[in-house]
Parts: structure tokens; sequence; C-alpha cells
């Protein structure tokens, strides 16, 4: 009796997490449709952060070149945030948000192995708890594993206790787990923050990253062909991009070695964020 409901809530959390890992990237990457009025309505003109929570906007006007975002590059460093690079450089910084493992991860890491291109993983609970074998491959191949949060949830309005809680619990399985500490790199679940949420990030330690181009990739039941992937994934990469993808998509591992050759022979080269970051 007891293992039948240790199973039933276990069921219970997977499909809490999976829900609001889903429904939460349509939320924070409504870029795709209406960025420029996500920017317009988020920003007061100047860039800067307005005290309301938000969701992360970018609005793509010129191909090649990077995007607009809703908050300044200069803004967001004031909290130890960063979306993207200030550079000229053909430099690339992938990631990846993983929410939970569907089967797609190790064709992902195949790729970036074959290209030696560094990435980091932003990881929820759920996802350590069921694939630790898939997360200690990404350590062993030298990619960054990050905290992406343990539930997942809007952490834009919560407290200060709630908020290290919601972090920490991540960083102590992840201790537990791999006999190591987990580098203090964060990402927002469902891309949504406000000042508020990015001091008591960086306040805690942690930097966090947001990104300059991502694409609907996070709907497992409808996944762009592989013509809609690259016709966004080309014509928007641009220097100093923080690439957003999500390992739960089937696309993308069918695609990624054939896009980083992609991004190479554009010139592009890739990068860790703690190179970004100026951290060895």
């Amino acid at each position: 009796m007891q293992k039948k409901i240790k199973f039933s809530i276990g069921l219970k959390l997977v499909l809490l997490i999976t829900v609001s890992f889903l429904v939460g990237r349509g939320v924070g990457l409504t870029v795709d449709t209406i960025s420029g009025r996500i920017a317009e309505k988020q920003m007061d003109g100047s860039g800067s952060l307005s005290a309301e929570t938000g969701n992360w906007g970018l609005s793509f006007r010129e191909e090649g070149k990077p995007p607009v975002a809703n908050v300044s590059g200069e803004e967001l460093a004031k909290y130890n945030a960063y979306y993207i690079e200030d550079t000229e450089e053909k430099v690339l910084y992938l990631t990846f948000d993983a929410g939970f493992e569907n089967g797609n991860t190790p064709a992902i890491l195949d790729a970036l192995k074959k290209h030696n291109a560094p990435a980091a993983f932003f990881i929820v609970g759920h996802y350590l708890e069921s694939s630790p074998e898939l997360v200690r491959r990404m350590i062993d191949e030298g990619h960054i594993v990050a905290n992406h949060s343990f539930y997942h949830p809007d952490m834009s309005e919560m407290d200060k206790a709630a908020f290290a809680q919601e972090l920490g619990e991540l960083e102590s399985l992840y201790q537990e787990t791999f006999d190591r500490e987990m580098l203090k790199f964060y990402r927002p679940p469902q891309g949504k923050f406000s000042r508020n949420n990015l001091q008591i990030a960086n306040e805690l330690g942690y930097t966090t990253f947001f990104w300059s181009l991502a694409y609907v990739d996070w709907e497992v039941d409808s996944q762009p062909t592989h013509e809609e992937a690259f016709e966004k994934l080309t014509k928007r990469i641009h220097p100093g991009a923080i690439v957003l993808l999500h390992s739960t998509s089937k696309t993308n591992g069918e695609i990624l070695d054939e896009l980083l050759t992609k991004w190479e022979e554009m010139g592009y080269s890739f990068k860790a964020l703690t190179d970004l970051k100026g951290e060895q």
C-alpha cells in the first residue's frame, strides 16, 4: 500500500513539473509571436528594469544581428545577469533547459562531443532524480550543469527564504549525488523575473542567465520541422549569442549535429558560459 501511495505521489510530482515546464516555456518565450509588444510593454525606453514582474522578451529586427531585449545588458549587469556577450566576435554560448528526460539528450551530447562544443545544461530536481547517469555524462564530458530550480515554479515573486530553498534543494541533491558543489549559475523558470528576483539571486551568489536566441521547440507533441528549425536558428544567430534550446525536443536531437556544422560554416565557434564570466 505504501509503495502505491509513493508511486502515486511521485507520478503526480512528475506531471506537475512537466506541465509547469511546458506551460512556463510558452509564457516565457512568447517572444516568437509578440516579441515587439512584450519589449515595448516591459521597457521604459532606456532598457531599465521595472519593479514589476515580467517575462523575458526579445525583438529580432535584422538578420544576423543581436535582438533588442526588454532589459538592456547594462541594466542586467547590475544584478550579475547576462543574456548576450557584447562582442563582434563570432562566438556562441550553447545552453539547454532540461526539465525531464524523454530520450533526446544522448543524441544532443553526441553532437556536442563530435564538435567539441561546450554547453550548459540548466536542470531541475526531477531531471537529476530520474536521470543521474545523463547528468554524470554531462559532467564527465566537460559541460556545465546549472540550476533551473528544483520544482520549476514562478520564482519572480518569492521572498528570499523561499527563493534560497528552491535553489538550495537542487544544490544539495547535486552535492549528495556527485560529491561536488554545483556551479552557481541560474536560469529563471518560465523566463519570469523581477528586479527583486534578480537582486536575491545576486545576493545568494548566483549569476543569472537569460538568452538572446531561442525558438518554439518545447512542445513535445508539436515539434517544428527540421526546415523550420534551421530557418529560425541560422537567420537569427548573431555574435555573442546565448542560445537556449530544450533537451526535450526531438527536433533538436535530430538536427544538432547539422546545426552546429552550419554555424561553424558561418564562422562561429563555441565557448562555455564560464568563459563569458571569466571563470575557470
